[in-house]
């Protein structure tokens, strides 16, 4: 394939998705492509797909729209998860030249004989049972931190989830690997690293393709934490029930890793998460919760919540929103229910009603926003470190601290991929944080 050949790559979904779409760009460097930005002209489009919500597959068509007005002889790829649940539907959309499934994505550029277009799309999708090898992933060049991909797949049956159908069981990157890239990336001078994964917590199940656990989590976090040249490592989403209390107590005295948790909840009331079939009820969140605080009393805590779940009566609802307004919590990532064949919920009775589930998913964002105020100015006064990232946004350059507060300054090109010892000094009005150097930055 001609070295002049252009590939473009846009990703949905979550940091699983970029960690993998950054490491197939490389293999299309590695075989003579230019990698160049998605709004740009390219010969090749690839795009790589999500279907936890609703509103990911919808945007699908109108990506492949946008790709074919810079170029309508452009071939174009779709790959990921949506690409292994519907391939037909996606083959389908008009534009589309080849669609991969869950084992062939890695094996793009084997698929690529010439870049005619085809009048129909083009398969090449697996049983998900055939989904039981790993490969590795990681982001690098794409954001001021790389994500890290150390599990793949999820063994759990949580009723509303079609991830298991889409990226098969559990399965593991092998310790000494996960390790090797850690030292890739701190090499590259990225300053901070994000672990992730479909349910990072279960790390170790699957790593020599065994089905046993060969290490846990906490031995990764420990080995992790080793590693010359790392400034920064950071957990991801990690299920309530496989959250330990040795791992949080390590990560309070860590060398590394930061005071910042995000774990997932979906419902405060017991009823609901026996029906989403969750592995834990509300008492199992309020440990670790409080765990964490007790260690590490300024740490940052995101928390995943489903809103409309079948079932969900108003009662119900404000249980959930209740028990979160009380918790010592940071933030909210707000998922709307949304249905998805071939789950047990699909069938299930209680059916809330779309323009409800809007309503609750305000309220509940509404309460987000409120949470990260609280948390902000709870931090007011604190010494900090900031890393800052690469955008220019309005003249100001943004940041976050290790415990996950943004910030932001007058824009400086230097200060991009920098750590700087700041002190938060106010809250602007667009919920950013003002700060004070507490030294003048040294660019390092």
């Amino acid at each position: 394939m001609s070295a002049q050949k252009k590939v473009a790559f846009y990703t949905l979904g979550c940091k699983l998705n970029f960690s993998e779409t950054s490491t197939i760009a490389r293999n299309f460097q590695n075989e003579g492509f230019s990698r160049v930005e998605f709004e740009e002209k390219a010969d090749i489009y690839v795009i790589n797909t999500c279907t936890v919500t609703d509103n990911a597959d919808k945007r699908f068509k109108s990506i492949v729209k946008n790709a074919l007005k810079k170029n309508e002889h452009a071939f174009l790829i779709a790959i990921g998860c949506y690409a292994q649940l519907k391939p037909e539907e996606l083959a389908a959309v008009d534009g589309v030249d080849l669609v991969l499934g869950a084992t062939e994505k890695f094996k793009v550029t084997d698929y690529i004989n010439d870049l005619s277009k085809n009048e129909m799309g083009e398969v090449h999708s697996c049983e998900i049972e055939d989904a039981d090898f790993y490969v590795g992933s990681y982001s690098i060049g794409d954001r001021t931190r790389a994500f890290l991909k150390v599990q793949d797949g999820c063994d759990y049956k949580c009723t509303y989830c079609t991830i298991p159908l889409a990226r098969g069981i559990s399965r593991s990157d092998e310790l000494e690997n996960v390790l090797k890239n850690a030292k890739e990336i701190s090499e590259k001078g990225i300053k901070e690293i994000v672990l992730t994964g479909v349910n990072i917590g279960d790390y170790g199940k699957g790593e020599f393709g065994n089905k046993k656990h060969e290490h846990t989590f906490n031995e990764l976090v420990q080995a992790l934490d080793t590693v010359d040249g790392i400034h920064r490592l950071r957990i991801s989403s990690i299920e309530p029930n496989l959250l330990t209390n040795e791992t949080i107590d390590f990560v309070a005295t860590s060398n590394s890793f930061v005071p910042h948790f995000h774990i997932p909840l979906q419902s405060g009331s017991d009823t609901l998460l026996k029906l989403m079939k969750r592995r834990y009820l509300r008492e199992t969140y309020d440990n670790r919760v409080e765990a964490i605080k007790n260690k590490m009393p300024n740490a940052c805590i995101g928390v995943d919540v489903i809103v409309g779940f079948p079932g969900e009566t108003d009662e119900l609802f404000l249980e959930t929103y209740n028990y979160l307004n009380e918790l010592d919590i940071s933030y909210l990532h707000v998922f709307t229910y949304s249905e998805r064949p071939n789950t047990e919920a699909f069938d299930m009775e209680g059916v809330v009603p779309k323009k409800v589930r809007a309503k609750r998913s305000k309220m509940l964002r509404g309460l987000s926003v409120k949470k990260r105020r609280a948390f902000y100015e709870s931090q007011l006064g604190n010494d900090l470190t900031v890393l800052f990232e690469s955008e220019n946004k309005d003249g100001f350059i943004h940041g976050f601290t290790q415990n996950y507060v943004k910030v932001k300054t007058p824009w400086n090109p230097e200060l991009v991929n920098t750590l700087q010892e700041i002190t938060l000094t106010e809250i602007d009005e667009d919920g950013v944080v003002r700060f004070d150097w507490i030294q003048q930055p040294e660019f390092i």
